[in-house]
């Protein structure tokens, strides 16, 4: 399986509208949040086709706690023996993928949202509604190099959820953002730069607050948990999302 690279030494897995990332360096790869269950064989050829192995992985990094980004997390962790981090304000939330309180109904948005229905049920069809928790995650420290492959560098960025965190590449000019920021929302079907629908997010002020943090990286290539990567600059996506707001 040969998988786009979308920065320098950054590989994308998607399916059924998730993404994850795999970033490598000469010490070997960090994988970059879990997907949904039925992800694990894809992100298995993709290590097979960058000529990696499974005991190459040094860590699985999660960018927040929510079922279509822990999706694997707990086969990796047991299979792999990888460490896997996250923040420790997710730590709960990654245990117990499904235990969270959003702004709005999540299961009654769908019915004045249609354009998300095919989206949600590609997720279901996915394995979305059969996660396991991932418990012994590690903390995931921020504002400083994590000593993973990549040294990416964390950035807390609360709203989505209470514990979410960008990751900066500063030498590949890339972040990883998330639901921080996305270029499709399944609660809506909306396909351009945006926080994620209140719906699925905690906290929508705090979400737009948080896209700051976003810009603040200067980075070229923005690399969301949904939709498309984003190649015209982070200040130009989030310009974008405040000008949608919540929703």
């Amino acid at each position: 399986m040969i998988t786009p690279e979308v920065a320098d030494g950054v590989h994308f897995v998607s399916h059924a509208h998730v993404n994850c990332y795999l970033v490598e360096d000469e010490d070997g790869v960090t994988l970059v949040d879990a997907g949904l269950p039925s992800m694990w064989p894809m992100v298995l050829r993709a290590l097979e086709g960058r000529g990696r192995r499974p005991d190459e992985v040094r860590a699985l990094v999660l960018t927040h706690g929510h079922f279509d980004h822990v999706g694997f997390a707990v086969r990796a962790q047991r299979e792999w023996n990888v460490p896997v981090l996250v923040h420790p304000q997710d730590a709960h939330l990654a245990a117990h993928p499904y235990r969270y309180t959003p702004q709005r109904n999540r299961f009654l948005y769908p019915f004045t949202h249609p354009r998300s229905l095919p989206l949600l049920g590609r997720m279901a069809a996915a394995g979305a509604l059969n996660v396991k928790g991932v418990g012994d995650a590690e903390p995931l420290t921020t504002r400083t190099a994590l000593p993973v492959p990549g040294r990416p560098v964390a950035v807390h960025t609360p709203g989505h959820t209470d514990g979410h965190c960008i990751l900066h590449l500063p030498d590949r000019d890339t972040v990883i953002s998330g639901d921080a920021l996305v270029t499709l929302d399944p609660y809506t079907g909306r396909a351009e730069p945006q926080i994620v629908a209140s719906a699925a997010t905690k906290d929508t002020h705090q979400a737009l607050a948080s896209l700051n943090a976003v810009a603040e990286t200067g980075a070229t290539t923005v690399l969301p948990g949904h939709g498309e990567p984003w190649t015209r600059g982070a200040e130009a996506a989030v310009r974008r999302a405040l000008d949608i707001g919540e929703h």
